[in-house]
């Protein structure tokens, strides 16, 4: 039985003289969404459009549903579906015009695109709006109809390029629960270059950077590998900055405003308890306290010099 939908091995392009993407490996499994997380220019959205035969590679091979997609594309990309990181829509038809174009386009037999076209619009919940012209929806209902032609016809791996990118808040909870949803019975890989959202979608993550990956494995090994390193804390009677600094685990203590402080620390939980305790016992008046998490570059920094990295 057939583990994985995708395989991708050794791939690298190059733009001109430079390396979009270096000598990078990983597989796609049968179903769940995977997160391909990375800065801007890090190589992600070149990655996708290598894997869905938008853009030939320099070197390497990838594999969808073990079909060689250099060798056989147009086999491959049948169960392939895509949403780039900007939607191909046209904006001057109707949702069901256009969904209807798509379908053709993905040679759904005729006499099935009506009732793929309700099921596609029904599970994107975009069926109240058939009628509306595209231009005249909202973002978030605009990346609900890109979604809708990448999966209308039920490909077997769905690629989403920075799909919640641009949309506010409430939006962005909607598209994650849909990515969320198409992933309990497809494959899904789904790139962002911000953290939260891979965390919130993802149940596995590739971090590259750089064109290369720095770190691949489930997301509750990524949550336990990459720990905050300050506690930002706010007493209305603080300490002198030396009393702080003595304290067991504390390395370092960064003054931010006149009653805030930025403490690094080598256990986040002993210091925790201790720091607490002890704003007790001294009449600190502690009224915060929190984890300052890492940014991704730094993240991205850990990962590289560790040397850490997970192939699954």
């Amino acid at each position: 039985m057939q583990n994985n939908i995708a395989r991708v091995e050794h791939l690298s392009h190059r733009y001109t003289t430079s390396w979009a993407v270096n000598d990078i490996n990983f597989e796609i499994s049968n179903r769940g969404v995977l997160g391909l997380l990375g800065s801007n220019g890090a190589g992600k959205s070149t990655t996708m459009n290598i894997m869905c035969g938008v853009l030939n590679q320099t070197t390497g091979e990838i594999w969808i549903n073990d079909i060689n997609l250099r060798k056989n594309p147009k086999d491959a990309k049948r169960i392939i579906g895509f949403l780039p990181q900007v939607a191909p829509l046209h904006l001057d038809l109707t949702i069901d015009e256009y969904l209807i174009h798509c379908a053709y386009l993905r040679l759904i037999v005729p006499d099935h695109i009506p009732s793929a076209l309700a099921e596609v619009k029904e599970r994107c919940g975009i069926t109240q709006f058939s009628k509306r012209i595209i231009r005249n929806l909202s973002g978030g209902y605009r990346q609900r109809v890109g979604i809708a032609q990448a999966i209308i016809h039920k490909p077997k791996l769905v690629v989403l390029d920075e799909a919640t990118n641009g949309l506010d808040p409430i939006q962005i909870l909607e598209v994650r629960k849909l990515i969320q949803e198409i992933g309990e019975e497809r494959s899904v890989i789904f790139s962002s270059h911000i953290l939260p959202e891979v965390q919130a979608t993802c149940k596995d993550i590739i971090m590259i950077e750089r064109g290369k990956i720095v770190f691949s494995d489930s997301m509750d090994v990524f949550n336990n590998y990459i720990k905050p390193d300050n506690l930002i804390v706010k007493m209305d009677s603080p300490p002198a900055m030396q009393d702080l600094k003595i304290l067991p685990g504390v390395t370092k203590v960064e003054k931010l405003e006149e009653h805030s402080f930025r403490l690094q620390f080598e256990d986040v939980r002993h210091l925790t308890q201790q720091f607490i305790i002890q704003s007790l016992e001294g009449g600190w008046q502690l009224t915060e306290i929190y984890l300052e998490k890492s940014s991704l570059d730094e993240i991205f920094a850990q990962l590289s010099n560790s040397g850490k990295k997970n192939t699954n």
